[in-house]
């Protein structure tokens, strides 16, 4: 009697391989979100750059000096005479040239400085060494539409970065500066068209991609008040 010896070959299953199958179609279904989720990550993140960016401009043009006629080396930096402020910030007296509240033996803080003009300036570009400088700048622009050199880019996402400095009104909300409290919002006061005590700086993030939820219009403010300035105290040790 004869014995034949059956062979069994190792092979994948049946379910298994359904399994495997219907794993890699999920997978390839989930792609083009997974895409799509990506792009809009890389959007919010250039726009957090972008607020960032405003952010720093920000701080960089609050180091500068108020006004053009506080740039004089020659003396510390002056409080200046407005045309359109509250009168409680005016000085006493012509004779003091100080403001109530302001120690007679400081020698800051005051509206006195001998070799220049004591009158806030204009608004407008007249040196680029005070604040005043960077109204109406465009600080930044980034612009990948591809329009302009036949590039079909990814993110199709445009940024761009406006500074503008103005005066506003410088009164309080509720009360006066004669008052022991009062309350000054500054969202409250309108621009001025004249001069006063308070600059505002305005950083303007306007980014535009086509899509709704991205598209957006940021506005950083800040205020810089006429309050003179300071010098460091120096002396020579023998």
């Amino acid at each position: 009697m004869v014995m034949k010896k059956v062979a069994y070959h190792k092979g994948i299953a049946m379910v298994e391989l359904v399994f495997a199958i219907v794993i890699m179609g999920i997978v390839l279904m989930s792609a083009p979100q997974l895409i799509s989720t990506a792009m809009k990550s890389t959007n919010i993140g250039i726009q957090q750059e972008g607020i960032n960016e405003a952010a720093s401009r920000i701080n960089m043009i609050l180091t500068y000096p108020w006004d053009e006629n506080n740039t004089n080396d020659s003396c510390i930096p002056p409080v200046l005479h407005v045309t359109n402020g509250n009168p409680y910030l005016d000085a006493v007296d012509d004779n003091t040239s100080r403001r109530i509240g302001v120690d007679k033996n400081s020698s800051s803080h005051t509206f006195i400085c001998e070799a220049q003009d004591l009158n806030a300036s204009t608004l407008g570009i007249d040196g680029s060494d005070d604040i005043d400088d960077f109204t109406n700048d465009i600080n930044l622009t980034i612009d990948n539409s591809g329009d302009d050199v036949g590039t079909d880019y990814i993110e199709k996402n445009t940024i761009k970065i406006v500074t503008k400095v103005g005066y506003i009104t410088d009164d309080p909300y509720s009360q006066d500066y004669n008052n022991t409290q009062f309350s000054y919002r500054p969202s409250a006061n309108t621009s001025a068209g004249t001069t006063t005590n308070i600059k505002e700086i305005n950083v303007t993030l306007t980014s535009t991609s086509g899509i709704s939820e991205l598209e957006k219009t940021i506005t950083l403010k800040a205020f810089s008040c006429n309050i003179g300035g300071f010098e460091y105290e120096s002396r020579i040790i023998p």
